[in-house]
């Protein structure tokens, strides 16, 4: 039989595990790889193990009850290092869609719920069963939920404009904050916490996924064709006389010829990258794990020199011609991986 710390332990903890084994079982078109979750898994713990110490020196520095720290400042602090690690994931284009904001988003608070129920689990042996309940059912999910509101916010923001960088996390860092102390604040009605977590957070990332999976479809319909279109046009020669030939010879103006002539070399690199991903997601859609040759690989060392030697100035004014850029990015980072 299960020890009475065990069944403690299994209501603290598995419930957010299986609600993310889940996120990741949805993903019909595996946008998220086993080893990304795994590394995101962790980088939640750490903000959690951060949040700890940054709590605990806060707490012995301003003149405030532990209840009133606890549903205004706490959710603030841990909100806020958990966006860090979203902030992070959205600079460096792993997140390109809602499903898989949702799932990393989910991730990062799954992380850190599962530090701070061991820690309730260490110093509270001796709580009620509605306890762990709570713990795992409440506050794990609602971490996660959190989480995953600062992702696909923070990326809906990011598709408008590229320049805000990190700020874009702020909007949904803005959310996640209000979810988390109004959660606080009905830590006297535990029950309906829990409940009312249970309502809104697993509807709206099941909305989530089935937006997101829409989107993606409507994303590799449209984007596989014109990909195919403008590389046949800039392997015929012929780039010049189109719309986006002439945008090129426009930048000239801008730009010295080398910088042009690169700008050119991660167009044509790009989009065959693109195309790539694209077929690799339709495959796995249905069942399939193809490999990556060393020409590919070769492939993408090359289009991260390009991004250096164009500059930051420069990739955004190629962005005109790459509208669905971040999408891609994100598809082809997974493909390296």
């Amino acid at each position: 039989m299960l020890s009475t710390s065990m069944i403690a332990a299994l209501l603290c903890l598995l419930p957010v595990l299986c609600f993310l084994t889940t996120l990741f079982w949805l993903d019909s078109y595996q946008l998220v790889r086993p080893g990304l979750v795994v590394v995101v898994l962790a980088g939640g713990m750490a903000a959690a193990v951060l949040a700890f110490f940054v709590n605990q020196a806060a707490l012995g520095r301003i003149a405030i009850e532990q209840l009133a720290y606890s549903r205004y400042i706490a959710p603030v602090i841990e909100e806020a290092l958990k966006a860090v690690v979203i902030a992070m994931l959205i600079r460096r284009h792993r997140i390109g869609f809602l499903v898989d904001g949702a799932i990393l988003g989910f991730a990062v608070g799954c992380g850190f719920a599962l530090i701070e129920n061991l820690y309730v689990l260490w110093h509270a042996q001796g709580a009620t069963w509605s306890t762990w309940v709570v713990r795992g059912f409440g506050t794990a999910i609602m971490h996660g939920g959190a989480t995953a509101i600062v992702a696909m916010i923070g990326l809906a923001v990011t598709e408008r404009d590229e320049r805000r960088g990190l700020l874009a996390a702020l909007p949904g860092f803005a959310v996640a904050v209000l979810l988390h102390a109004a959660f606080n604040h009905l830590t006297e009605a535990p029950k309906v916490a829990t409940l009312a977590v249970l309502v809104v957070v697993p509807p709206m990332l099941l909305f989530a996924f089935h937006r997101g999976e829409r989107t993606l479809g409507d994303w590799l319909g449209r984007g596989f064709d014109a990909d195919t279109q403008l590389l046949a046009l800039i392997h015929s020669g012929e780039l010049a006389a189109s719309p986006a030939g002439r945008y090129l010879h426009d930048l000239r103006s801008h730009f010295r010829g080398p910088v042009v002539a690169d700008l050119l070399c991660y167009l044509g690199l790009f989009t065959e990258l693109a195309l790539r991903a694209k077929g690799v997601l339709m495959m796995r859609e249905n069942g399939f794990e193809p490999t990556l040759d060393d020409e590919t690989r070769a492939k993408f060392d090359e289009l991260h020199y390009l991004e250096a030697s164009i500059g930051r100035t420069g990739m955004l004014a190629l962005h005109p011609l790459l509208p669905m850029r971040r999408k891609a990015l994100s598809q082809i980072y997974t493909l390296a991986d």
